[in-house]
């Protein structure tokens, strides 16, 4: 047997944290680090494993044989194997061969702390450290203010997989090319953040990377985790933020996962009405469980603290916040209270958010979360979960399925755009029109809009334009910018060639010009989560589908008056009373023949009269164009 030299990186203080569920910095500890010891080249090993018997290290420098290294148990209960391989080094390749206590059972498990894996369907860790001379400084300096909450905060969400392939090669782009073509993209959009679809290790595609093995490691698929690195950094020096995907919700049942790691259910709940998933077939982390709970947010740190990244979008958060959540009676046990809440999930989210925040003050976490659980983006001082933003899951519901209706029928159903206005300000909302909106036959955002070509293109330009201007910030996914005709398939490229027609290339220029209003207007971000940002002229005219109002920054100077006209009809000579007398001019209009609009009704400069309307002292007449939206603000 070859010999593992006994060593540990672990200090006391380290492992009551560890115990206590207090540790946020395990990758500092765990997984595989190469050093010198004793002028030995070689590598460090530790892994959590409290029901095994033994663990052996196998990789390709001792011929996948299990015994040859084995590492050694701490003395203090903690379930820690750990030991120092000397000749293991950069690039080897191994596993953990573990039995169990439980009936000898034998697993053969990646590293949950690898910090790069093999390129799936492989699936071993690869001993891995990079010294990458990060050049954002720049940008980590003034990120607080880019980052805030009343900043523009426009997101472009990306599947790296299939925003653009090489198309000669059939590959996808690597973290290299796309830290030329996609920033590229992105500034020229002008979008001021990227979010990225998970891109931790996982092995199967059509899962598009919800389903995580490698938690630690930036997925071998485009490149080296250095390369990675480069794409964030390119980002950052072009003043673009970085969002990404995290799953703590659940993981894969893969055989070299986290699924019943060391015999027994480890990572995982072992009442599978907790601990496991029915419409994902997966499994659910136990969160009441101190070394799970470590885990999980030190993987949280880790990505804000190795990788820079901006924030994460935390996934799921409703199928974690419910025990019965996708069960039927009998399925599901209720909490101590007698309620439906997950206590001990709720309690890790919790701890969660104050530990990011803690560490990093300038970054966001933002809930993907469909219910009305209360308090999503409160403090969690107050009694809130203490995220940074939550999707507005509602309003995007609403909204679609409004713009889906035929014109003629839209005087109908005015409630189901007003009606985001009773509770816009309950949480710190971003409007999504996401991945989620474009697959399942869902159709694409194009795909569901009524009308001929023209029409269905106006809608599009309309709901786009309604949406920059709503309260709130704003998600868009790939392909929505250019009117992607087809829905999102996560195994092909988008329909980059669309962009010789002039629809879509309007439609493009549209979403270029919407996100320039967006950071240049103060009206539109200063105060996109208070009510005193917002404030309605006129939602009762249903009968001509039009709706009017007024968004409002910190200097009344900024404020900006939008008009919105939900029908092929133009609306000529359109009263709107005023907030106050002036003069006006049109600053945004989505019917604009640069956009593929019809360029027929724009607004002079005007001044308003002192004729009351709308229970105001001040009016003034505008054109509305068909299906279109209108800002203007005082000179």
């Amino acid at each position: 047997m070859a010999e593992v030299t006994p060593h540990s990186l672990f200090t006391e203080f380290d492992i009551n944290l560890f115990k206590s569920g207090k540790h946020y910095r395990l990758y500092e500890k765990f997984g595989s680090h190469i050093m010198t010891l004793n002028g030995v080249e070689g590598t460090y090993f530790a892994v959590w494993a409290p029901s095994a018997k033994s663990v052996s290290v196998i990789g390709d420098f001792n011929f996948w044989l299990e015994g040859e290294h084995q590492l050694n148990v701490r003395w203090d209960q903690s379930g820690i194997w750990e030991g120092f391989i000397p000749g293991a080094g950069k690039g080897s390749i191994y596993k953990y061969k573990i039995q169990s206590h439980h009936n000898d059972i034998k697993t053969e498990k990646a590293d949950p702390y690898a910090r790069r894996c093999e390129h799936p369907p492989k699936t071993a860790s690869i001993v891995w450290d990079d010294n990458y001379k990060w050049k954002d400084n720049n940008w980590m300096k003034k990120r607080a203010k880019h980052n805030a909450l009343d900043a523009p905060f426009s997101v472009y969400e990306v599947h790296l997989g299939s925003w653009k392939k090489q198309l000669e090669e059939n590959r996808f782009l690597s973290y290299v090319e796309l830290a030329d073509d996609l920033v590229n993209y992105v500034k020229e959009m002008n979008f001021t953040h990227v979010e990225l679809m998970p891109i931790m290790e996982y092995p199967y595609d059509p899962s598009w990377g919800y389903q995580l093995t490698g938690y630690f490691a930036p997925t071998s698929r485009f490149g080296y985790p250095e390369e990675f690195k480069l794409l964030v950094d390119k980002l950052h020096q072009n003043d673009i933020g970085i969002i990404l995907d995290w799953v703590p919700s659940h993981f894969p049942e893969d055989a070299h996962g986290l699924g019943f790691f060391d015999g027994s259910c480890l990572y995982e709940h072992p009442d599978k009405r907790k601990g496991y998933h029915p419409d994902w077939k997966s499994l659910i982390f136990n969160y009441g469980r101190n070394e799970v709970k470590s885990f999980l947010i030190s993987n949280a740190i880790f990505w804000l603290d190795q990788y820079h990244a901006d924030g994460l979008r935390v996934d799921a958060v409703a199928s974690m916040l419910f025990l019965d959540y996708s069960r039927e009676d009998g399925e599901w046990e209720p909490n101590m209270f007698g309620g439906r809440e997950n206590l001990e999930a709720i309690s890790f989210m919790r701890e969660m958010n104050e530990a990011v925040y803690e560490s990093f003050p300038d970054v966001q976490t933002i809930a993907e979360e469909s219910t009305s659980f209360p308090m999503v983006s409160k403090p969690t001082y107050i009694g809130g979960l203490g995220f940074g933003m939550k999707w507005m899951m509602g309003w995007m519901h609403d909204t679609l399925q409004y713009f889906a209706k035929e014109p003629i029928y839209r005087k109908h159903h005015q409630n189901d755009l007003t009606f985001s206005m009773t509770y816009a300000f309950t949480e710190n909302f971003m409007l999504p029109l996401s991945h989620d909106e474009v697959v399942y036959g869902k159709h694409s955002i194009l795909g569901r809009m009524p009308g001929d070509e023209w029409q269905r293109f106006a809608n599009l330009r309309l709901l786009y334009s309604y949406m920059f201007t709503h309260p709130g910030t704003n998600l868009l996914f790939q392909g929505a910018e250019f009117g992607q005709s087809e829905e999102w398939n996560f195994q092909q490229s988008l329909d980059w060639h669309l962009l010789q027609y002039e629809p879509h290339k309007g439609v493009q220029a549209l979403i270029k010009d919407l996100n320039i209003l967006y950071k240049k207007e103060p009206a539109l971000y200063q105060k996109q989560f208070s009510a005193e940002g917002f404030e309605w002229i006129d939602y009762n005219d249903s009968e001509n589908s039009v709706l009017v109002y007024i968004r409002k920054g910190n200097d009344t100077k900024d404020d900006l008056v939008i008009a919105c006209n939900m029908t092929p009809i133009p609306r000529e000579n359109y009263k709107i009373g005023m907030p106050r007398a002036g003069k006006l001019k049109e600053i945004f209009n989505s019917d604009l023949k640069k956009y593929y609009g019809s360029g027929a009704y724009k607004n002079k400069m005007q001044t308003t009269k002192d004729e009351a309307w709308q229970f105001r002292d001040d009016s003034i007449e505008v054109d509305i164009p068909p299906l279109g939206l209108v800002v203007f603000k005082y000179s």
